[in-house]
């Protein structure tokens, strides 16, 4: 383990990320309808998966590994408008939460699916982000989402993940020092170009999200196994839900 501390990282430095960045906006999306499922699970699992220049970040001692599932919508390269059948997919995430060295708090993504081959192909090859190609589908009702994910195996579909969820309650902010805080207010991605073993960051900008409490009625595990995770023997230990809203992508930068 790294001997910086997570605790390194101060609330101050936690909310500096909310600020605009510095670096020029490249593309601009819609994050919608987002489900956040999240499990705590021991550091040191989490610790060993990740580059040595990235640490991973702790909230009361245990590190997270979230299953988010949303609506991606308007997606479009700035400067362009959004294309009818390109621009809205699904995406299906597994992640966690690291810092590094400069004590900047983040995502690490151990696998990102979309239904789009364009997006994979993008974000593999300029965000050097572990996309996959899913099988996915998507709906909302009265009764609120349905979401179908099946990733692409090397001669078939994997088994179909399945979750069912309406949000429940009033909108609420995440205060400082939460667990939904620390949880669902991150600004900044780390990613890892392994051929040239280079680690690089880039942040997102958006209105810090709003979030409720959900009526979850169906959810899988599965992505866990198929990143060479252990399942969770139980229910995620934080479910909650956001609508979401426009986000601003920029550009990436190697972190020396």
């Amino acid at each position: 383990m790294h001997a910086l501390k997570s605790e390194a990282t101060s609330m101050a430095q936690r909310l500096r990320e909310r600020q605009r960045p510095a670096e020029p906006c490249v593309m601009y999306q819609e994050w919608r309808e987002l489900l956040f499922l999240h499990w705590a699970v021991d550091a040191e699992v989490v610790q060993a998966r990740l580059p040595d220049a990235l640490r991973v970040d702790c909230f009361e001692g245990k590190a997270w590994i979230g299953v988010v599932p949303f609506f991606m919508r308007g997606v479009r390269p700035r400067g362009l408008p959004s294309v009818p059948g390109i621009s809205d997919f699904l995406e299906l995430n597994l992640r966690t939460y690291v810092v590094d060295k400069q004590g900047r708090p983040g995502v690490w993504f151990f696998s990102l699916d979309t239904s789009h081959r364009l997006p994979v192909w993008i974000a593999r090859k300029f965000f050097h982000l572990p996309y996959c190609h899913a099988r996915m589908r998507a709906s909302e009702s009265e009764a609120g989402m349905e979401y179908h994910s099946s990733r692409r195996m090397l001669t078939d579909w994997d088994e179909a993940q399945r979750y069912c969820w309406s949000r429940r309650g009033a909108l609420r902010k995440a205060e400082p020092g939460s667990l939904e805080f620390f949880l669902v207010e991150r600004y900044r991605l780390f990613s890892h170009d392994a051929r040239k073993d280079r680690l690089y960051t880039g942040q997102v900008h958006h209105a810090p999200y709003q979030f409720c409490d959900v009526d979850l009625r169906s959810y899988s595990t599965r992505l866990f196994a198929l990143d060479g995770l252990a399942t969770p023997l139980g229910p995620p230990d934080s479910v909650i839900a956001s609508p979401g809203g426009p986000v601003s992508i920029h550009a990436l930068k190697r972190v020396s």
